[in-house]
This record gives C-alpha cells, structure tokens and sequence, in this order.
C-alpha cells in the first residue's frame, strides 16, 4: 500500500500543508491563513488547517494517508497538543497523528542529526533545541504581551513607540518617522492611532513593519539600529539559555526560521554577533525556508513506528 504523508506548519501568519508520497516527495501544497489557536481561536484555527489541507489533497485525490505531523504555534504544551489532535482524529480518523510545537519542525528540517538548537524569528520568536540524549528545552515562545523578544512584532513595536516619542519630543528624531508612515501610506504620527488600533490583525500588522526597521538601521539610523541589536542579543539570549539548559558545548547545530531572519540581514548579523559575545558556538547554520519539510519528516518517521504501515 501506499503510504501518503501531511505535513502542517501552522503559525501566527499563515498555514502551510504538505502532501508527500511515502519517500518524502511532495506532490501537493495548500496555503491558508493562521491557526496558532491562542490567538486566532479553535474555531478559526481549525477553519485555516481545513482549508489548507483540503487544497493539499486536491492534488492527489486517491491519496489516503498514513500520517500527519502537525507543527503548531501554541502547541507546545498538552492543552495545545490535544486541540489539534482533536482535530485531526476528527477529520482522518485512526490516521497515526503526531502534534508538536512549530519550532521542532525546523529543528527536524535544519539540523544534520536531529540535535541543536532552532530558533524562529517571525511573527513571534522561540528557541527550541533537542541533545543527544533526546531531552528537549525552550526559551521564548510567552506571547506577544509576554515576551516574543527579537520577534517581527517586538521589532516592529519599538518602532512605532519611538516613533511616538520623537513626534512627542520624548525620544529623539528618527528616519522611522517618515519611513513608517510611508510603509502604512499615513500622513502624522497621530494617524498611527486609528490605523494600528483599527486593524483588523494588528499583532501582524505591526509585525510587517520589521523590514523597515533593518533597512532603516543598515542605513544608519541610530534608533533603528538600537532596536536591532536590542533584538539579536535577546535571541542570542534566547539560544544560550535552551543550550544551557541541555548541556551542549562546542560547536552545536543551529536551524534558523521565520522572515525576521530569512529576510533581513541587520537582525542575523546582530544575532550572530551577540551569539559569539555569549561564547556561544554555532555551527553548523543553517537557515530553513520551508519548515513543513520537518513535518514531512517527522511523518515519515511516524509511519515506520506505526504497527500498521
């Protein structure tokens, strides 16, 4: 028989899921909007893995599966993890489903041996690492109103607010000003106000506006540029406290995800720079475009413990 694999990477920004033929090929893709269930809800969550998946499967409509791997925001504790299985057994039901955080699909995806360290930059941040021995730690992952330090949404907060102190004249001139309200085509800083307050997702509103930031600090705005090393070095904190935490030493793997650090080049450099003040040894690096692959894999590996494969 057979075997067909769905793998999900579902975040606060959107949902991708993977349909892959029993070697790991993909064969078909669905793309949905977010499903981190703590802040979109179940409902709404559910609604984007449906969607997504339903466009995965199109392509192979015969397919029937063999596992599933959901990688989720939000889902890194028991409460999170039965959310979704709940879903899945709805839907596929006697299907073997394995639930993880979204941050050990990069982990699966971007390290050699399944052992480092994965950190996601994205709408959120978190590290998450793995030893030899199989145990696993975190750091981050609390939530924009927690933490989420070094995320696109952090990032993209600090500017705003130092854009309101300048217009105030509590914080110094900054380039953000007219940078920021050209993003979000705004007139003044006060326009600000209704445009951020009245979006209708503003945590990823003010996440999208993280590029302008690292453009803005490359081109030598000082305020941009205090904001970008603020938010390295908390990765790089981040990093240093899950490898303390598992021991690791030496040269350890490192999958790095989330557009924050895929798509700029001020945050990582400030990462990297804070990583080797911190003594932390990182090698090798690797960055993972597509973190739905991890789910792929660990699906696959699904299948061979499954005593019906």
């Amino acid at each position: 028989m057979a075997h067909w694999l769905i793998g999900i990477d579902g975040g606060g920004s959107k949902t991708l899921a993977l349909l892959a033929d029993g070697t790991g090929r993909v064969m078909g893709r669905g793309k949905a909007g977010p499903s981190n269930y703590q802040v979109v809800g179940v409902e709404a969550a559910y609604a984007a893995l449906d969607e997504a998946v339903g466009v995965a499967l199109a392509a192979v409509p015969h397919a029937r599966l063999s596992a599933i791997c959901l990688g989720m925001a939000g889902a890194g504790r028991p409460q999170g993890q039965s959310t979704f299985r709940a879903w899945a057994q709805a839907r596929y039901p006697g299907v073997p489903t394995l639930v993880v955080h979204d941050a050990q699909l990069v982990l699966a995806a971007g390290t050699p041996a399944d052992w480092g360290i994965a950190l996601v930059s994205g709408t959120g941040s978190l590290a998450f690492g793995a030893n030899q021995a199989g145990q696993t730690a975190r750091a981050g992952g609390w939530g924009h109103l927690l933490g989420d330090e070094g995320s696109g949404y952090a990032i993209g907060l600090a500017g705003l607010r130092a854009v309101a102190r300048a217009a105030d004249g509590r914080g110094p001139r900054t380039a953000l000003t007219e940078l920021l309200l050209a993003r979000m085509n705004l007139d003044s800083p006060q326009d600000l106000i209704r445009h951020i307050y009245g979006a209708a997702a503003p945590r990823n509103a003010v996440a999208n506006l993280s590029p302008v930031l690292q453009h803005a600090a490359q081109e030598g705005d000082e305020t941009a540029q205090e904001i970008i090393q603020t938010a390295g070095r908390e990765l790089a904190l981040a990093v240093r406290a899950v490898a303390e935490q598992l021991d690791l030493h030496g040269p350890i793997p490192c999958a790095l995800a989330g557009s924050v650090l895929l798509r700029g080049q001020a945050v990582p450099a400030a990462f990297y720079q804070s990583a080797q003040e911190l003594g932390l040894q990182l090698a090798p690096v690797a960055p993972v475009e597509e973190p739905a692959q991890g789910a792929i894999k660990l699906a696959k590996e699904l299948v061979t413990m499954s005593p019906y494969k």
